[in-house]
């Protein structure tokens, strides 16, 4: 019994001691923390950032205020703790479900009144939609709002430029380059699981983004036609970018995997592929292996790209990646 309480006490001084050794500023006053946050931030800035057009924006302090025009920067905006900061957003915008919360400032074409209303520090804008975004840009700029174009990344390496380009401006680079890290190692996991797939056993496959009547397919150099790469499969398209396609052209491919992106938007997309006239002939649909996955966790250039990609692999080759 006196061994047990001995024991007791022992735990219990050990358990203060390593409270005592916790968090130094638990003790501090609110306004000194709030201090030594500011301080932080201060020393981070001014900082320059070079975008996409190639021009350098200079900010002098934290945006207190940001507006983003496309659903990829918002995900990567929320990933690195900036939800507060978020102001606006596009019509697009559905993740996470807080931004359903948030000002919309339009679809592709967005109100550039609306915008300005909005009083942003920063504007998060992208390469993507410089064709019909460009001169709402100009005026933005001219009437004193900073506006940073992200990359339009085609490849996992230029996603995680955008992300550390957004970081950066933000005052969150060391958060940007941490999820660069932990994306990067979830890429590089996966990838040396593929490594055990045998040459024979390599899968042909036909990424299907847009249903019938028009085809559209991932083509060859883009993020998807990398995914296929990594998981050690093979893109059924030779054509670049995002082709449309007729169905004749899928149906001589005849993939051993046909994987769709759109049941997110879309009702009943396996069923979409397998009822269409001609198509029972193709290996994929002969042997049930028609999956759908996550829309926009493999199509949008943000952080959940990797879970895409994850879900690609198991699509694919479920055997594998179990």
């Amino acid at each position: 019994m006196k061994k047990l309480n001995a024991l007791l006490i022992a735990l219990l001084v050990a358990v203060f001691a390593l409270a005592g050794c916790g968090d130094s500023t638990a003790g501090e006053p609110k306004d000194n923390k709030e201090k030594q946050t500011a301080q932080e931030e201060k020393s981070v800035f001014p900082v320059t950032v070079t975008d996409a057009r190639g021009q350098e924006i200079s900010l002098d302090s934290k945006p207190e205020k940001i507006v983003s025009v496309i659903p990829s920067n918002t995900e990567i905006a929320y990933e690195l703790g900036l939800e507060k900061e978020i102001v606006g957003v596009s019509d697009f915008d559905n993740y996470p479900e807080e931004v359903a919360e948030k000002e919309k400032i339009g679809g592709l074409e967005f109100n550039i009144e609306k915008v300005i209303s909005l009083k942003p520090d920063l504007v998060l804008g992208n390469a993507s939609g410089m064709n019909s975004a460009k001169d709402g840009f100009k005026q933005l700029e001219d009437a004193g709002i900073k506006v940073l174009v992200v990359n339009d990344a085609k490849n996992f390496e230029e996603v995680y430029e955008s992300i550390e380009m957004i970081g950066t401006a933000t005052g969150e680079k060391e958060k940007a380059e941490k999820l660069v890290a932990d994306m990067k190692e979830k890429v590089a996991e996966i990838e040396s699981k593929a490594k055990g797939i045998k040459e024979e056993d390599k899968k042909s496959v036909f990424v299907e983004v847009a249903p019938a009547p028009e085809i559209y397919a991932a083509g060859k150099n883009n993020f998807i036609d990398e995914m296929l790469q990594i998981i050690h499969a093979e893109n059924s398209v030779t054509q670049d970018g995002w082709p449309k396609l007729d169905s004749e052209a899928v149906v001589k491919s005849n993939p051993d995997v046909i994987v769709t992106t759109h049941g997110y938007y879309t009702n009943d997309p396996v069923k979409n592929v397998t009822s269409r006239e001609g198509w029972q002939g193709i290996k994929a649909v002969k042997e049930n292996r028609v999956i759908d996955v996550h829309s926009d966790k493999v199509t949008r250039t943000g952080p959940r790209l990797v879970e895409g990609l994850e879900e690609m692999a198991k699509a694919v080759y479920p055997d594998v990646f179990k």
